[in-house]
C-alpha cells in the first residue's frame, strides 16, 4: 500500500503539473498498459522474478508496487489537474521546492484521492489469490486467500468452516470501508476539492 501511494502520487503529479517534452506520449503509453490483461505479463514477470531468485519470497508481491500502477496514476492525475495553479504559484513565491509543494500543498488537498488509492490497494492486495499462488511455494508463507483454499478437498467441502473463515477474512475489508467511506466516495467522485 505504501509503495503504490508513494510512487503513484509522485508520477501522477509529474503528469499533471510538470512540463516535459513527450509527456503526453508517455501518458498515452501508460494508459495503454491498462489494456494488457494480467495473463499476458504473468509469464514474463515470473521469468524475471525467478532469475532474480525472488520466487518463494514476498519480494514479487511487494517490490513491484513501488513502480506505480497505471489506474492509480490516472486517478490521481485527474484529481491533481483540478487543483488551482494559484496554490502552487503561491508556494513557489514562498520559496518551496518541488517536494515541499507536493508534501505541503498537494497531499493535504488530495487526502481523499490518496485515501481512495490506499483503500483500493489494500483491497487488491488482501484479496489477491493468483500472485501469491504463483510466487509462494512454502505453505508457511501462504496468504489468507491461499489458506482459504485448504478448506476445499478433492472429495468434499466443509462449507461451515469455509463460510466462517471467509467471513473472518472479509471482515477487515468491510470494517475498513465503513470507517473510510466518506474519503472513498470523495476520492472517486473527483468533482470538487471540497471535503
Amino acid at each position: 500500500m505504501i509503495g503504490h501511494v508513494l510512487s503513484c502520487t509522485l508520477v501522477a503529479y509529474g503528469f499533471a503539473r510538470l512540463r516535459a517534452p513527450g509527456k503526453r506520449v508517455l501518458f498515452i503509453i501508460l494508459l495503454a498498459t491498462l489494456m494488457l490483461p494480467y495473463p499476458v505479463v504473468m509469464i514474463p514477470q515470473y521469468i524475471i522474478f525467478s532469475r532474480l531468485d525472488w520466487v518463494n519470497s514476498f519480494k514479487p508481491l511487494i517490490i513491484p508496487t513501488f513502480f506505480g500502477n497505471a489506474f492509480f496514476i490516472f486517478l490521481l492525475r485527474q484529481f491533481f489537474m483540478q487543483i488551482p495553479n494559484d496554490l502552487i504559484d503561491a508556494a513557489k513565491m514562498d520559496g518551496a521546492n518541488l517536494l515541499q509543494i507536493i508534501w505541503h500543498v498537494i497531499i493535504p488537498i488530495s487526502r481523499s484521492a490518496i485515501a481512495t488509492v490506499a483503500i483500493f490497494t489494500f483491497q487488491f492486495a488482501w484479496n489477491d489469490f493468483l500472485a501469491p499462488l504463483i510466487y509462494l511455494q512454502d505453505q508457511s508463507k501462504y496468504t489468507l486467500m491461499l489458506g482459504l483454499s485448504f478448506f476445499r478437498s478433492s472429495f468434499e467441502v466443509n462449507w461451515a468452516y469455509l463460510m466462517a473463515a471467509s467471513l473472518s477474512v472479509a471482515a477487515p475489508i468491510i470494517i475498513l470501508f465503513f470507517f473510510t467511506q466518506r474519503a472513498f466516495v470523495a476520492g472517486i467522485t473527483t468533482g470538487s476539492l471540497k471535503e
